[in-house]
């Protein structure tokens, strides 16, 4: 059913990179949302806190629960709280949320810095902190996220300026409330936009894999792709010109070809809409339809390398890497090479 291979030299690479631009490792929160973007989150935990990383970020409780033994603490960002767990944060994103909390659960207060997603508005910080303080909750920490950190355009410095300019009244009413707070907006291009760090933590997510695009006015960091995706070849033969392969035929063969089917398809996340279009990182034609479980390729190696960079499988598709990665089949055999 393939592989996925992981670069355990290119991860602390990335990491190096971070921890370099932010200050120090301590500020790193590694995102592991998503089977850590498809990269198998309990060995991306593993690998981190060996690093010296003490926190990460999931979206859900059973996410957190598989990592949470590597960290000191783990954010959850899309859930409520079910359980009070003394290494657990939760993202707050609504007033309404909070009568919904168990007294003594850990939370993080969102703010609406211009995302307008979710998270309260500004406005609401005075009743956000009376109600949390009410509900007998506690508030470890402000955050919020940036939706154009990695675009040359305004929107990074106001959202940025916004967030800067409530740290002094959370502060205030956090003391007033007794709580002690972290805070932090940085996601993974917002980490490149300044020369250092001014939060007490940056949210490394996409810039961890190696898989950060900036645009092209700003500076793109040296990272390294952490994930590569292989497959085992199933079957060879020789396509005879004029014949055609895979379902309804769109590959027709102009001369004799060699072409062999390998063990991975859109069930396991290889994007069907590349079918017929795109080449491997060596060069490789994919030839006609990709199907659930197979695709056929121009080659007749026993394993072949179908990408090592997300997002140049991405372009060929019309979508970003995110996407791609988060994708992978959970079930696929994810191993370390270095």
């Amino acid at each position: 059913m393939g592989t996925i291979k992981l670069s355990r030299e290119a991860l602390i690479h990335n990491l190096d990179i971070i921890a370099h631009q932010v200050g120090g490792k301590d500020k790193i929160a590694v995102v592991l949302k998503d089977n850590a973007y498809g990269h198998g989150a309990v060995m991306i935990a593993q690998a981190a806190s060996e690093y010296g990383v003490k926190q990460a970020v999931v979206r859900l409780e059973r996410e957190a629960e598989e990592i949470v033994n590597f960290f000191d603490n783990v954010l959850i960002l899309g859930q409520i709280a079910t359980k009070v767990h003394p290494r657990f944060s939760y993202a707050l994103n609504s007033l309404e949320e909070i009568a919904h909390y168990p007294s003594g659960a850990r939370v993080e207060l969102k703010i609406d810095t211009g995302m307008h997603r979710n998270g309260i508005v500004p406005e609401q910080i005075e009743e956000a902190f009376a109600q949390m303080a009410a509900r007998g909750l506690i508030c470890i920490g402000m955050m919020s996220h940036f939706r154009a950190a990695d675009t040359l355009s305004s929107e990074w410095f106001w959202q940025r300026k916004t967030f800067d300019n409530l740290k002094d009244k959370a502060t205030h009413l956090a003391k007033k409330h007794r709580y002690s707070l972290r805070f932090h907006i940085s996601n993974s291009a917002g980490i490149f936009r300044l020369s250092g760090c001014n939060d007490d933590m940056v949210r490394a997510g996409i810039a961890l894999y190696g898989c950060l695009e900036m645009d092209t006015t700003l500076s793109q960091p040296p990272l390294k792709s952490v994930l590569s995706l292989w497959g085992d070849k199933i079957a060879t033969r020789i396509l005879k010109s004029g014949e055609r392969v895979g379902y309804n035929g769109i590959y027709e063969a102009q001369a004799d070809e060699v072409v062999s089917t390998y063990d991975l398809g859109y069930a396991n996340g290889l994007d069907r809409l590349a079918s017929n279009r795109y080449v491997t990182p060596d060069g490789v034609a994919l030839r006609g339809r990709i199907s659930m479980d197979s695709a056929s390729f121009s080659s007749d190696v026993e394993e072949l390398k179908i990408f090592d960079n997300a997002n140049v499988y991405a372009r060929a598709v019309g979508t970003i890497g995110y996407e791609i990665l988060a994708c992978l089949d959970k079930d696929l055999k994810r191993e370390w090479i270095n």
